[in-house]
């Protein structure tokens, strides 16, 4: 039996530390740890909740805007202000958008290199490629001489010995398992796929005035002019200009994105087989229909349990909890307990081992992450959770594409409850959103050419109209999974703020009654071939993409070591 310390787990947002147990070549034991804490709860008491939005969109340098959005409804829901319906579609396009560019840059920026070999690209035929390439799609960079240009570059990089973040990888591992060629194709998107996320968050920048954190959110609505007549203004010119970026983004997913996730799954079916967790999902629900009476939302909300995708159950919030029993942190009723998060609390008080250390204290305190349950269960949230309570809700698009890509790799539904199929959710979640933001610019405009210019609330804006105290919660569909934050306002003040991220639901610790959080499960069964060298574990880990913390680097000029993957 060995114990295997993977600190940090890069390619994610944060610090994440996972510890597994190893017998015969198979995780029998997990342990998730995220070793940095940030504290905007704590800076938030008694600010004006009208400028919550700013800061608690600094938690994230990657998730840019899902905080501002959460934060601006959940004071909405206190003070009781209405974003009339432009507000709602410029809102879903901004938060379209940075779903859809996250999802790309997850799938080809920090998940793909685990199943794709860089040092095996190097031997690929060209001509291979492009035959390979031309098969599965009819992208316009198919031809031989095209991927040879790659090579060459790959080829350049590799002689040049530096090489970056390529340096690190465990090239050659025995689980890799892609023919030269399709690395070599993967390799050439990879590198598309940066140039393409530059072009399309553009949408931001024209919506919010710049990438990360736009500036234009605002309580009531949004805080960026609707006029066909006026220049500085969202005007039909630019409805035009938003129309061609999602056009060209859906031509990327659906020839590029979709069809990579297609030829590279076959060759690692059985991780349809790895990575399940304890089988219960929840999903607030995302994207308003402004044009329905009755407020439904393009990807609904609900609760599974058991895996059991053809059982939907509405959400309670009331009923989520947040436990710290293995968080460093303490609640003045006992840490043994649960706590709603609008009661919630940030108290820090870290009891783990002082630096440098081999192992986590796993029976005490061992985490920064509280640890949220739904109705006592741990639930996982993200894109599988979306597309599981969307397809069992019956959503017609989610419902046609999941059965396509199903059939396609001729598995059952059972498949996606696995690592294998979160990449497949993503993809799909990817395709369904960028297919629907072009009807929220049709909607716009429609809106702009009947007279509709308003963008905000005004009523509710002055504080003198808004009760002595009050509370009220937000929720967002993240691309990484289920965002809530809570506001309690007294006086006009910011008295108390929680919030309960996706990667707090993924990533946390066990709670009081031992339950493991869904990394922890999902680990479990995991084989390993090479313990120095655990590319399974992060295959895995990766398809949650991990979001720790925000805008947070280990770094150390002197050249010191700062980690290191360690086998007992």
């Amino acid at each position: 039996m060995s114990r295997i310390v993977v600190d940090p787990v890069t390619r994610i947002e944060g610090h994440l530390r996972i510890e597994a147990q190893v017998e015969d070549g198979v995780v029998t034991d997990a342990w998730s740890s995220s070793t940095m804490f940030r504290g905007i709860e704590i800076i938030l008491k008694g600010r004006d909740p009208r400028d919550a939005w700013a800061f608690t969109q600094r938690i994230c340098g990657v998730c840019t805007t899902v905080h501002a959005i959460t934060s601006i409804r959940a004071v909405e829901n206190a003070i009781g202000a209405t974003p009339p319906p432009n507000a709602e579609l410029v809102r879903n396009l901004v938060m379209s958008a940075q779903l859809v560019q996250d999802h790309v840059i997850h799938f080809y920026h920090l998940h793909a290199l685990d199943w794709v070999d860089i040092v095996s690209a190097l031997s690929a035929d060209p001509a291979g490629t492009s035959a390979l390439a031309e098969s599965i799609s009819d992208w316009s960079k198919t031809s031989p001489r095209y991927f040879a240009g790659v090579k060459t570059r790959l080829e350049t990089l590799a002689n040049s010995g530096r090489l970056g973040p390529f340096a690190n990888a465990y090239w050659g591992h025995p689980a890799y398992r892609l023919p030269p060629e399709a690395n070599l194709m993967a390799v050439a998107h990879y590198l598309e796929a940066l140039d393409w996320q530059r072009e399309f968050i553009k949408i931001h920048a024209i919506l919010g005035g710049k990438n990360p954190h736009p500036q234009s959110f605002l309580v009531g609505g949004m805080a960026v002019p609707i006029d066909p007549n006026e220049q500085a203004s969202i005007n039909m010119g630019t409805l035009e200009q938003l129309r061609g970026l999602i056009r060209e983004a859906r031509d990327f997913i659906s020839k590029v994105y979709i069809p990579d996730v297609l030829a590279i799954a076959p060759s690692y079916l059985d991780w349809a087989g790895h990575g399940a967790t304890a089988g219960h999902y929840l999903v607030y629900g995302e994207y308003p229909e402004t044009a329905d009476p009755g407020a439904s939302k393009v990807l609904p909300g609900g609760i599974i349990r058991n895996q059991e995708i053809t059982k939907v159950e509405p959400l309670d919030p009331g009923k989520i909890t947040e436990y710290v029993t293995h968080s460093w942190y303490s609640y003045e009723g006992g840490d043994g307990g649960g706590l709603h998060p609008s009661q919630g609390e940030t108290s820090p008080n870290y009891t783990g081992p002082e630096p440098p250390f081999d192992f986590l204290n796993v029976e005490g305190k061992y985490s920064w992450l509280k640890t949220p349950r739904y109705d006592g269960l741990p639930m996982e949230v993200g894109p599988l959770a979306r597309m599981l309570v969307a397809y069992g809700s019956g959503q017609p698009r989610v419902k046609a594409l999941v059965d396509h890509v199903l059939s396609a790799l001729g598995a059952g539904p059972a498949a996606l409850h696995s690592t294998l199929g979160r990449i497949a959710a993503r993809a799909i979640e990817t395709q369904v959103i960028v297919d629907k933001m072009e009807d929220w610019v049709d909607e716009l405009a429609a809106n702009m050419g009947a007279g509709d210019l308003r963008i905000c609330d005004n009523d509710k804006w002055d504080p003198s109209t808004w009760p002595d105290e009050c509370t009220g919660a937000g929720f967002h569909e993240a691309p990484r999974g289920a965002l809530g934050h809570w506001v309690h306002i007294r006086d006009g003040r910011i008295a108390n703020y929680q919030c309960v991220v996706p990667s707090t639901w993924n990533a946390g610790p066990r709670d009081a009654g031992q339950a493991r959080g869904p990394y922890e499960q999902a680990i479990i069964g995991t084989p390993v071939a090479d313990p120095e060298q655990p590319l399974e574990i992060l295959r895995t880990v990766h398809s949650f993409d991990p979001c720790m913390a925000c805008g947070v680097h280990v770094v150390d000029g002197r050249g010191r070591k700062v980690a290191e993957v360690r086998v007992q």
